[in-house]
């Protein structure tokens, strides 16, 4: 397994990861006509768009065969205005690899991205159904607060929580 930084060409295969992964991470969470309305064509778009976007760090996950297997993004979002922080915006990996230690290399990238960035606290946002979270939490990310969102049309909570010590994390690795 290998972790780097991704470039244009990871697009469709980030696009891949992103489909595949919503359609089993939000299984029993989102509706499934939703998850089955996802496009590959459409995420690679999206993806390409993201790229375009300076302070937007995009790292791939790639198996011993050189395949994209999972993806995480930080950087800071607009509505972000705590200075010297920074969001992880994502962390989604194939299935079949969740459990091998992937997420954490790529958690472990991420963080080191936010430590060249100086920030000193990191944002995370996560569904509450979504298991992802005890993972955040395991690494010491603490409940800020829930709202009320919509997706779908499923009404949903979604908790923002925060890292307050990057260097307490990254000795956790």
């Amino acid at each position: 397994m290998k972790i780097r930084k991704a470039n244009l060409n990871d697009a469709e295969g980030i696009a891949k990861v992103h489909v595949d992964s919503w359609r089993t991470t939000y299984r029993n969470i989102l509706p499934d006509h939703f998850l089955q309305s996802l496009s590959y064509d459409q995420r690679t778009d999206i993806w390409k768009t993201n790229f375009s976007h300076k302070n937007n760090y995009i790292y791939v996950a790639e198996n011993n065969e050189g395949e994209i297997i999972g993806f995480g993004t930080c950087g800071k979002r607009e509505k972000n205005k705590v200075e010297h922080s920074g969001d992880l915006t994502s962390i989604y990996l194939l299935e079949e690899y969740q459990g091998t230690g992937t997420g954490k290399q790529l958690l472990m990238q991420l963080f080191n991205q936010f430590k060249e960035l100086n920030f000193n606290s990191v944002f995370v946002e996560v569904l509450e159904d979504n298991k992802t979270r005890y993972f955040y939490e395991y690494y010491g990310a603490e409940l800020l607060k829930s709202e009320k969102i919509n997706i779908a049309g499923t009404e949903l909570n979604l908790l923002v929580y925060a890292w307050k010590d990057i260097d307490n994390v990254l000795a956790k690795f």
